[in-house]
């Protein structure tokens, strides 16, 4: 079941990215941390795990090697952010510039008062 979620989690945040150009640190770790109980380092390196291929890969490994890093997650929310991140790439082509800058800003506010002001 919790590959499923895993898999959702990684769909939701690909099809965020491919909408804002955003991902791991607006999308992944929030989510990881709120909804999976991750700690913050956790959550950090199993996105970094995710996303390796080539982006964080010696990062990842620092990660890993501390026990921060829950490959399961890693796995399956990269298969969903790939896919994911397709569809909103594709589906926000015909959104207008003014309008995509006004969602992304009101969800980096939403993003930023939730990782302050909730615990």
């Amino acid at each position: 079941m919790n590959q499923v979620l895993y898999l959702i989690l990684g769909l939701v945040a690909g099809v965020l990215s491919g909408v804002f150009g955003i991902g791991g640190g607006t999308i992944l770790i929030p989510a990881l941390v709120f909804l999976f109980g991750l700690t913050q380092h956790q959550a950090q390196g199993t996105t970094l795990a995710l996303m390796v291929p080539p982006i964080g890969l010696l990062a990842a490994i620092r990660y890993y090697q501390a026990g921060n890093v829950k490959l399961n997650i890693a796995a399956f929310a990269c298969l969903g952010f790939f896919f994911g991140a397709l569809l909103g790439a594709h589906y926000i082509q015909n959104v207008p510039d003014p309008i995509l800058k006004k969602f992304f800003g009101i969800f980096m506010v939403i993003i930023g008062a939730r990782m302050i002001f909730i615990k």
